[in-house]
């Protein structure tokens, strides 16, 4: 049965933590780049929000004035989603900003968690501006006003460029960072909607078919929800403590039952720091003794490249005494 050892020295306690082995692992992920910073991830993003959320909210402004002149619902449409995503991008800086604060003595991981939370309250927000958005289209499709379409087309135009400009900035970030992905793909979504406000403006100019403008909206509806539920879904799981998208446990823990010496594996839990960062914790039985640091040392190496994984703590088993107390758990 299994006796608990720490990953550095005996623990005549059951299941003490051990800070040196903590302290081990983190100092092997940092010397190779898998810590905070990590090599794949975005290095400074401030600026990058900083400017998209300046350019966002200006072009909400125009979007604004000239969809009430020329009595654009399609154009107010994509006014209400720019400024949920300026909104969004809003947080998404901040929960970046957080996620750089230093950790304290009550906040031992920092504010890392920040940038989750911040995805999912980008996707209820712009749930929510959809809801609006579908019941001013149905409401003006029966009896659609007067649309001025060339007004339409040249401010969507705008749009595009702005939205388009705005996903070029924040690109390098979004394929490893949820938080940054979520203002990313909802700036894309932007200026293709923009694309279709443009094209409902051209129908009108060339038909006067007025009823083409809450009829686009309601396609951009359509286009907020299915770029958006995704990152709800995710974002949501994550808050959860679920295992992160891309790392499948299983083949976590057949991995750690083929390491050499290991006659058991339990308490295995995968979950997400942030939203650039993993963590695991998990118990490794051996029964002929510790494995010393050379092993833990390539099993963390092996877990950061192999799975994403930048944070294990191991605690080693010998099998030899009490059985665990939260094996099951």
């Amino acid at each position: 049965m299994p006796h608990k050892r720490g990953m550095m020295q005996a623990h005549d306690h059951d299941h003490g933590h051990d800070h040196a082995a903590h302290d081990h692992d983190h100092g092997h992920d940092q010397a190779h780049g898998f810590g905070h910073s990590h090599a794949h991830a975005p290095t400074n993003f401030g600026r990058a929000f900083a400017l998209t959320t300046t350019l966002n909210l200006i072009l909400v402004v125009v979007q604004v004035v000239y969809g009430v002149i020329a009595d654009s619902m399609a154009l107010l449409a994509d006014a209400g989603h720019n400024f949920g995503d300026a909104i969004g991008l809003v947080l998404a800086w901040i929960a970046y900003s957080l996620g750089r604060v230093k950790a304290t003595e009550r906040f031992t991981y920092g504010f890392r968690s920040a940038s989750i939370l911040s995805a999912f309250a980008n996707a209820v927000l712009l749930l929510v501006a959809t809801g609006a958005i579908v019941w001013e289209a149905l409401r003006r499709i029966g009896d659609p006003p007067e649309v001025a379409g060339s007004t339409v087309m040249i401010v969507a135009g705008a749009g595009i460029v702005i939205n388009g400009l705005s996903a070029w900035i924040l690109m390098a970030g979004q394929k490893h960072d949820l938080n940054i992905r979520g203002a990313f793909l909802h700036l894309v979504a932007d200026a293709a909607v923009s694309v279709g406000v443009v094209i409902g403006g051209a129908i009108i100019v060339a038909t006067g078919w007025n009823w083409i403008d809450p009829a686009v909206s309601l396609v951009i509806a359509v286009v907020i929800v299915w770029g958006t539920w995704s990152l709800l879904r995710e974002s949501f799981e994550l808050s959860m403590q679920a295992v992160p998208k891309g790392i499948v446990l299983g083949e976590v823990r057949t991995y750690l039952e083929g390491l050499p010496g290991i006659s058991g594996v339990h308490h295995l839990h995968v979950w997400a720091m942030s939203t650039t960062e993993n963590a695991l914790t998990v118990h490794l039985v051996f029964p002929a003794g510790h494995p010393g640091d050379a092993f833990l040392a390539r099993v963390t190496d092996d877990l950061s490249h192999r799975f994403r994984i930048h944070h294990p703590t191991i605690q080693v088993e010998i099998a030899d005494g009490a059985p665990c107390a939260i094996e099951n758990h």
